[in-house]
């Protein structure tokens, strides 16, 4: 008795993969389509209320100084954990992941416990007349304690890919570990860095819950698209949630153009 053709056979083993990815690309773009459809008469005069102005400004701002921390301190971090053993170094890969499996507002909450102006750390910065909260720093911190993970595990993956015998052979011609680094393992792993800046800069962007724990004011555009939201209703979030998406979708493209670029250069 001749049983019937299996599902993957009957529409041909080489489009079912396609059509697997290309049902996610649908679940992943209707969203966005809904979205922006549904949209209309948004007045021109929207994307330059003050609030939005502001909240823009803050989150370009913040941003990139949050990816700069993250990818200087990172980066090294990463390298140690791929290249060296150490006692704690289970416990350090568990800290470095915790961020990004704890809801951020938990995060939020540990930073203010932390950094709050009721807290040695956060008197001694007000000392120096540094406010590390409902600030342009308190949002920076919150940024960077959720994005930097995506830096460290990426960058991670990348001096992993690395033969050793390569770095070996740089030593034994005389080049010191920091040179061995940044002439030969940094270089090789640049993809995989680049990825990380990438993912850490556009975490660091959408962050919402600890930013709002520490920083509500100023706000941040996902904190202020929040406050939007609750006010106004989901129409009023257009503006911020156009700026958003243009910028996001405009540095993921710009790194994917210029990986290549530096991955095949001409």
């Amino acid at each position: 008795m001749s049983t019937s053709p299996s599902f993957a056979r009957r529409i041909g083993a080489d489009n079912l993969f396609p059509l697997l990815g290309g049902l996610l690309v649908l679940f992943l773009l209707y969203p966005f389509l809904a979205f922006f459809l549904r949209i209309e008469g948004v007045e021109p005069a929207a994307f330059t209320a003050p609030d939005l102005v502001s909240a823009v400004r803050y989150s370009l701002t913040t941003a990139p100084v949050a990816t700069a921390v993250a990818t200087a301190l990172g980066v090294p971090l990463a390298y140690v954990l791929a290249r060296r053993e150490f006692r704690g170094k289970l416990l350090v890969d568990a800290f470095v992941v915790l961020p990004l499996v704890m809801p951020p507002v938990v995060g939020g909450a540990m930073l203010l416990a932390g950094f709050g102006t009721v807290t040695p750390v956060g008197q001694l910065a007000a000392a120096a007349g540094v406010s590390l909260t409902d600030s342009y720093w308190g949002i920076v911190l919150a940024q960077t304690f959720v994005a930097a993970p995506f830096v460290v595990i990426t960058a991670r993956a990348g001096f992993e890919g690395i033969d050793r015998n390569v770095e070996r052979a740089a030593r034994s011609l005389g080049k010191g570990p920091v040179e061995t680094f940044l002439r030969i393992s940094l270089p090789l792993a640049r993809g995989s860095i680049l990825a990380g800046v990438v993912l850490t800069f556009t975490r660091a962007m959408g962050e919402f819950g600890a930013t709002m724990m520490t920083a509500y004011h100023p706000r941040t555009m996902p904190v202020q698209l929040w406050v939007e939201f609750v006010g106004r209703g989901i129409d009023a979030t257009f503006p911020l949630a156009a700026i958003l998406v243009a910028v996001g979708l405009a540095v993921v493209l710009g790194v994917r153009y210029f990986g290549q670029q530096l991955a095949f250069p001409a």
